[in-house]
């Protein structure tokens, strides 16, 4: 399908608890609230891309769980493909439990289930969908295995987000064509401690090798984006953020859609920041994922 999406991750049940303010290492807080969603980064980018109207096929796994048959049937409502997605009869779904605070930061642990079992062999009995993908989006909340498949049928533009954090050899860096770490995640692959200002972060992206272009996603100062020969900082607009849950997935999804729809890096980093800041502004994952009018009526265009 002309400009569709290919996206290789993980789908997860989201339990997301409310607190005052994220505990300390051997802490206990008491929680406000407590709620469950559909979430897992995969799953995430993928509704986020067919929100703002680009066509998406999911490849992961589920379990062969209730969990695992909601979902599915609730990503088909969402249009998303999810012909890819397989049922694991080993392992349960994939489960997050996320602490967010009142200022809208959070805390996130995950446990993979059957995310943990999607192999190369999967991402290559899947790929049509990949090889004719105009743009392909992975993470790492599946196995690396699966993720350099990917990389290794892309023949359009591989993005990666390297969430969660993970130092990451050169074999897979230098398959991907746009690499999208936050500031903590950037950290780890340059092995340093997080950069506290722009220019330490531009000076981290210098010490990697092999993706053509990097794009750091910095919260409410926006996004840099580093290539060979750009240093732009975009910096985010003005949102009432509540929760940034699902905030790194929009942003990721409207990156890959604007590089489908042909726009320049600079013009989908723009856009991306403004998903990614509309997508505070409302709790939970995928309920907080926004559509390309929300988009727009931030980014001004």
């Amino acid at each position: 399908m002309a400009d569709q999406i290919a996206v290789i991750g993980s789908l997860n049940r989201d339990i997301v608890v409310s607190v005052s303010r994220l505990p300390a290492p051997g802490e206990t807080v008491l929680g406000s609230a407590v709620s469950t969603s559909r979430g897992g980064k995969g799953a995430n980018q993928a509704v986020a891309a067919s929100r703002l109207g680009r066509p998406v096929g999911l490849v992961g796994r589920v379990g062969a769980d209730g969990d695992g048959t909601s979902y599915l049937r609730a990503l088909v409502a969402e249009g998303v493909d999810v012909g890819r997605v397989l049922v694991d009869i080993d392992e349960p779904t994939g489960q997050a439990f996320i602490f967010v605070d009142t200022a809208g930061e959070n805390a996130i642990a995950v446990v993979p289930g059957a995310n943990g079992k999607l192999s190369a062999e999967d991402v290559v009995a899947s790929g049509e969908l990949v090889e004719e993908a105009v743009v392909t989006l992975a993470q790492l909340e599946v196995p690396l295995d699966a993720v350099k498949a990917a990389g290794r049928l892309a023949k359009g533009t591989f993005i990666l987000n390297p969430a969660p954090a993970h130092r990451l050899g050169h074999e897979l860096l230098s398959l991907v064509d746009v690499l999208v770490p936050n500031r903590s995640e950037l950290a780890v692959l340059a092995g340093r401690v997080p950069a506290k200002d722009i220019a330490g972060v531009v000076a981290q992206v210098r010490r990697l090798r092999g993706p053509a272009a990097v794009v750091v996603t910095l919260g409410a100062e926006g996004a840099v984006l580093v290539t060979g020969v750009t240093e732009l900082h975009v910096p985010a607009p003005a949102v009432n953020a509540v929760d940034s849950t699902g905030a790194g997935d929009a942003f990721c999804a409207a990156l890959a859609d604007a590089i489908a729809r042909r726009l320049s890096l600079e013009e989908a980093v723009t856009w991306a920041v403004a998903a990614g800041a509309v997508a505070t502004t409302k709790t939970g994952a995928q309920t907080a994922l926004p559509t390309a009018d929300q988009v727009r009526s931030v980014a001004g265009r």
